[in-house]
C-alpha cells in the first residue's frame, strides 16, 4: 500500500465516531446489527405478502427463487419467522402471514414508500431509487422517516425548475 491511490484511508480527516468513545461506537454497531437482522425479516415478510397478494400463497420454492437463496436457507428463515410469530406454515405447505406478520408487511411497505418518494422528489432516477430505497428503508429511524416525509411534501410542492 505504498501508493496513496490504493489506500482508501488517505484524505480522511477523522473517524465518523471518535475512536476513544467506545460506548457510543458499540451502541452504533449494536443498532447496525439489529437493523441487519430486521432487514432480513422485513424482506421475507414483504415478499411473502406480495406472493400471497399475487398468487394466493407463498411457497418456499418461490421465496428461494425471488431472493436468490437456497431452499434450505428459506426453510431455516421461515422456521425463525414462525418462532417469532410472523408466519404460519406446515412442512411442504404454503406459508401465510399472521396478524403480526401482516402488520410488519404494512409497516415495511410504508417505510419503503416514504424513502422511495423522497428519492424521486430529489431527482434520483427510478431504477436507482428503487434499489437504494430497498437498502435505506431498513436503516433509518422514525425521526429520519418523518423528516424525509416532510421534505418530500416540500419538494413536491416546488416548481420543477427550482428543484
Amino acid at each position: 500500500m505504498g501508493n496513496d491511490k490504493e489506500d482508501p484511508h488517505v484524505g480522511l480527516k477523522e473517524p465518523v465516531v471518535d475512536i476513544k468513545d467506545s460506548d457510543r461506537r458499540a451502541a452504533l454497531f449494536d443498532r447496525i446489527r439489529a437493523d441487519h437482522s430486521l432487514e432480513i425479516t422485513e424482506d421475507y415478510i414483504e415478499l411473502i405478502s406480495d406472493l400471497i397478494e399475487i398468487h394466493g400463497e407463498a411457497r418456499v420454492v418461490d421465496l428461494a427463487s425471488q431472493l436468490g437463496v437456497s431452499k434450505p436457507t428459506v426453510n431455516a428463515t421461515i422456521q425463525r419467522l414462525q418462532k417469532d410469530g410472523f408466519v404460519s406454515s406446515k412442512p411442504y405447505r404454503s406459508i401465510f402471514l399472521t396478524n403480526k406478520g401482516r402488520e410488519l408487511a404494512e409497516w415495511s411497505r410504508a417505510r419503503h414508500k416514504i424513502v422511495l418518494d423522497f428519492l424521486h422528489a430529489v431527482g434520483v432516477p427510478p431504477n436507482i431509487a428503487e434499489a437504494d430505497a430497498e437498502g435505506i428503508e431498513h436503516h433509518v429511524s422514525e425521526v429520519t422517516l418523518t423528516a424525509l416525509e416532510k421534505a418530500t411534501v416540500i419538494l413536491n410542492s416546488m416548481p420543477e425548475e427550482k428543484k
